[in-house]
C-alpha cells in the first residue's frame, strides 16, 4: 500500500468519524483531494486508491494535470477551487467539472458563453469572503444574494449554480472553527428560502473538516493530510 493510500483511507476513516459523530450520513459529504504542486504520479496513485474527485489552485497547473491524465479523464472529476482571472475562464470553461471561485457576475458569464455545448454543465459554487479578510477572495455576504440570483438565471444547459465555498481565516478549537461555517450554512439555508436550488456547501480542509461536516459540509477540501506537505513552488521566469 503506497503512502498516498494510507493517508487516503486515513482520511476517510476521520470523515466517517466526523459523519458519525454529527448524525450525517458519510454518503452525504464528498471528499476532493486537492493535488495543489503534487504532480500527475500522485494523482494517478489516489486514483488507484480509489479516489475520483481532484481540486486544483491554479489554472496553468491543473490544465497541465488534466492532459497528462488524459487516460484516466472518464474516471477523474476536475475541481477549480483556485482564483479565477478573466483571460483564463476559456480553457476552464473548457477543460474543467467544477468552478468553486466564482465571486462576480462577469466570471460566471463568461464561463456560461464559454462552456462548449458538448459538454455537461459546468457546475458552479459562489466563494464567499466569510471572515472578512482584506487578503481574501470572495464576494461579501451582504452582495451575495444578488450575485447568486444572477447567476442562477445564467443559461442552465452551460452552467448550473450548486452552492457555496468558503475559506475560512485559521481558528483554535472546534467552537471556533464551527462559527464561520456555521455562517456560510446559514447563507446557504437564505437562499434556498428565496427559492435558489443550492445543495453544495464547498467547506473544510485537513485542520478543520470535522468543524465543517458538524456545519452541513457537503464537499470538504483536503490535500495536506493526503498528499503530505506541498513541495515549494517552480520560480517563476522573468518576463522579457
Amino acid at each position: 500500500m503506497s503512502s498516498i493510500d494510507t493517508k487516503l483511507q486515513e482520511v476517510k476513516a476521520r470523515l466517517v468519524t466526523a459523519c458519525i459523530t454529527a448524525g450525517r450520513s458519510a454518503e452525504e459529504v464528498t471528499l476532493l483531494a486537492v493535488s495543489k504542486l503534487h504532480g500527475p504520479d500522485a494523482v494517478r496513485a489516489a486514483h488507484a486508491a480509489g479516489q475520483r474527485a481532484f481540486g486544483e489552485n491554479y489554472v496553468q497547473e491543473g490544465l497541465e494535470k488534466i492532459a497528462a491524465l488524459a487516460d484516466l479523464r472518464p474516471g477523474l472529476e476536475w475541481h477549480l477551487i483556485g482564483p479565477l482571472q478573466s483571460n483564463k475562464t476559456r480553457a476552464v470553461a473548457e477543460a474543467f467539472d467544477w468552478v468553486h471561485s466564482v465571486d462576480r457576475l462577469r466570471i460566471a458569464q463568461r464561463l456560461a458563453e464559454q462552456r462548449p455545448a458538448h459538454l455537461p454543465p459546468l457546475q458552479l459554487c459562489l466563494q464567499v469572503n466569510i471572515s472578512g479578510e482584506a487578503s481574501k477572495s470572495g464576494v461579501l455576504p451582504a452582495e451575495l444574494p444578488a450575485l447568486a440570483h444572477a447567476v442562477a438565471a445564467l443559461p442552465a444547459g452551460r452552467v448550473r449554480l450548486r452552492g457555496l465555498m468558503a475559506i475560512p481565516e485559521p481558528a483554535t478549537g472546534l467552537a471556533a472553527q464551527r462559527e464561520p461555517h456555521r455562517r456560510l450554512r446559514e447563507l446557504a439555508e437564505s437562499l434556498r428560502a428565496a427559492g435558489l436550488a443550492l445543495d453544495t456547501l464547498s467547506m473544510g480542509m485537513s485542520d478543520d473538516l470535522e468543524a465543517a461536516v458538524a456545519e452541513g459540509a457537503t464537499m470538504v477540501r483536503v490535500g495536506t493530510a493526503i498528499f503530505g506537505a506541498r513541495p515549494a513552488a517552480a520560480p517563476r521566469s522573468p518576463k522579457p
